[in-house]
């Protein structure tokens, strides 16, 4: 892939796996965004839906990261049908005082059990290791929530915490996973 000085290739892709292709997030990606941010099957663990003010927020905030660290929540689009499949990205957090990268995975309900996480954590994690230099990748999911621990688990994340965070006026508890350069193949 042909890339630019932004990292990006001349198409506006970022990064490619077997069936998806990921670009930064849009404007334009509105509509697919709210299908996803206002299904309550698929903000479960949030345990919330956006309103279209905050999606709006959310676009903008993922620009600022884009400008910030060259990551944050890309759209994944399906390279066969060019359908908007979900947001999987890496964003910076802090945890215990530190700054770390977090891989981050949410997918439209319709897209579910069809293995796109997996393909996607799996390639930002390798972007991260190999793009961005990172030493080491997390991911933060909510204790109850068995598909993000299965796919974490699957990408090679061991648990290395559990801890509460404070998220919406809610007090919930997470482990926090991480994987390590040393363990690519």
């Amino acid at each position: 892939m042909k890339k630019t000085a932004n990292n990006h290739d001349a198409s506006g892709y970022i990064l490619e796996s077997a069936r998806l292709k990921f670009r930064q997030i849009t404007h334009e990606d509105f509509a697919s965004l709210k299908e996803m941010l206002s299904d309550p099957k698929v903000l479960y663990a949030w345990e919330h839906t956006f309103t279209d003010d905050q999606i709006h927020d959310w676009i903008q905030t993922q620009l600022s990261y884009y400008r910030q660290d060259n990551a944050g929540y890309f759209a994944a689009i399906e390279k066969t049908t060019g359908a908007f499949v979900g947001q999987m990205g890496l964003h910076r957090c802090e945890f215990n005082q530190q700054s770390i990268f977090e891989v981050c995975y949410m997918l439209k309900h319709r897209y579910w059990h069809y293995g796109y996480a997996l393909e996607g954590v799996r390639a930002l994690t390798n972007y991260a290791f190999r793009e961005i230099s990172l030493p080491e990748v997390y991911a933060q999911i909510k204790t109850n929530n068995a598909p993000s621990i299965a796919v974490a688990e699957s990408a090679g994340f061991e648990k290395k915490a559990t801890f509460i965070k404070h998220y919406n006026g809610k007090n919930m508890e997470h482990f926090l996973y991480a994987k390590t350069k040393e363990c690519l193949p």
